[in-house]
């Protein structure tokens, strides 16, 4: 009975957790804003986005050459040959994605908006709950990142 206690002390709150996160409503400040940018990262260390002012926060944009319309091509490819993402919406500057995590089914929102003057593709990756991801949305951006230079070399864009 004592084991059987101490798992359900255990379990019960990943439950809780996962079922939060499968029922976690999409943030209402996703998008470019008014200043033509992406929303900032909150304090905690769940988020990284390409505009972000502090090192903890930050991660290098996507770069191109070629056309933005083609690089927003090459992007959205990429994004859908990844597993458990469903693209949200996607327009000529704008792609945002949600990524569903393996086990515990944790939504997290992944933004790309082109800067066709400076050649770039800003990105943010948020966690929608929690305060920790132990670095996932990071390490996620740079599987974009590898996926996105690949296909870059198989297109022949510089």
């Amino acid at each position: 009975m004592g084991i059987v206690l101490l798992a359900a002390a255990v379990l019960l709150p990943v439950a809780f957790l996962a079922a939060k996160s499968i029922l976690s409503e999409r943030p209402n400040h996703l998008g470019p804003g008014d200043n033509g940018r992406l929303a900032g990262c909150p304090e905690s260390p769940n988020c990284v986005s390409s505009e972000a002012d502090d090192e903890e926060h930050f991660i290098e944009p996507l770069s191109f050459d070629g056309e933005p319309a083609a690089a927003m091509m090459r992007l959205k490819s990429v994004i859908e040959s990844l597993p458990r993402t469903v693209i949200v919406s996607a327009d000529d500057n704008y792609l945002h994605a949600e990524f569903t995590t393996l086990v515990f089914r944790y939504v997290d929102d992944v933004e790309f908006l082109m800067d066709a003057d400076s050649r770039q593709i800003q990105v943010r990756s948020a966690s929608r709950t929690g305060y920790s991801d132990l670095g996932t949305n990071r390490r996620r951006v740079e599987a974009i990142r590898t996926a996105w230079n690949a296909a870059r070399s198989r297109t022949s864009d510089p």
